[in-house]
């Protein structure tokens, strides 16, 4: 014990530490070093621990809420967009390319079927042709031309989705290219196939290639249509039943574009035959 306690003296602190009064005093917080972020706090007004002084404006509320909402939606708009865009790409060039190419292999298949009486650079036989067998669905059987667009394909049997999926497809219960009666062809509103058929005027020309010869029709009508008017198909086109006289060609599409609630009809009419022989028609250019 130290002797100033025997004393009734008072004994001096420890250094370093200061007297106590009797009332307990908070030690002094450490000073923040340097790029150190300091948060005051405050005591709650339940009393009960501390809150930031920045908890009120970080609370969320009906506006944060609503920032966060209009957000979040718009990024989702974006996204939308870009899918929207993206299908739109797909369906102009995308589509095209792939009907293109498949284009090129029906043109093959066409030429192997016809064979060489349909190579104008091969004389005919002389002996007299069979009869051909009837066009299966989803084969070639024609070549369709429309100087104007400057765009032809080749036609193949048949006008469910499946066949004229990329080529336009003949209607089965319509006339052949250059009989008599309505050679009949439905066809997609895409880029690559009839998304411009709305252009033809009365006395353009339409070009149908077959074996042996070139049919060249000229445009005679244009008009929009139900697409429960099945009669514009009809061998005479609007009045069903009656019997045929012309030798006739129709090309249906959907319309308007990007929409499939009307139908887009063209008629034309056999103007003249030109044996393949001759050559490609003035009407195709050289």
């Amino acid at each position: 014990m130290d002797s100033t306690a025997l004393m009734g003296a008072v004994p001096r602190p420890p250094k370093g530490e200061e007297p106590s009064d009797g009332t307990d005093q908070p030690d002094e917080p450490p000073k923040p070093r340097r790029g150190e972020r300091v948060v005051q706090l405050r005591p709650q007004q339940t009393g009960d621990g501390y809150q930031s002084v920045y908890s009120e404006l970080t609370r969320p509320t009906f506006w944060s809420r609503l920032r966060t909402g209009l957000r979040v939606g718009g990024e989702l708009l974006i996204t939308f967009g870009l899918v929207v865009l993206l299908f739109a790409g797909y369906e102009i060039w995308g589509k095209s390319a792939i009907v293109d190419a498949h284009q090129g292999e029906l043109s093959q298949q066409l030429a192997e079927v016809w064979g060489p009486e349909g190579d104008p650079t091969v004389a005919p036989s002389a002996s007299p042709s069979t009869k051909p067998k009837p066009p299966v669905h989803g084969k070639p059987i024609a070549g369709l031309y429309i100087p104007k667009l400057d765009k032809e394909w080749v036609v193949v049997e048949g006008v469910t989705q499946k066949d004229i999926r990329y080529a336009p497809g003949h209607y089965p219960d319509s006339a052949m290219p250059g009989e008599v009666g309505n050679f009949s062809v439905a066809g997609h509103r895409n880029r690559a196939t009839f998304w411009r058929l709305d252009e033809l005027r009365k006395g353009d020309p339409i070009l149908v290639e077959g074996r042996n010869e070139w049919y060249v029709y000229q445009v005679t009508e244009s008009l929009i249509v139900k697409p429960t008017q099945v009669e514009v198909v009809a061998a005479v086109p609007g009045r069903p039943g009656a019997k045929a006289t012309k030798r006739m060609l129709t090309l249906t599409t959907c319309n308007p574009k990007f929409d499939n609630y009307q139908r887009l009809i063209i008629h034309a009419e056999l103007t003249r035959t030109q044996p393949k022989s001759e050559g490609r028609p003035a009407e195709l250019g050289t």
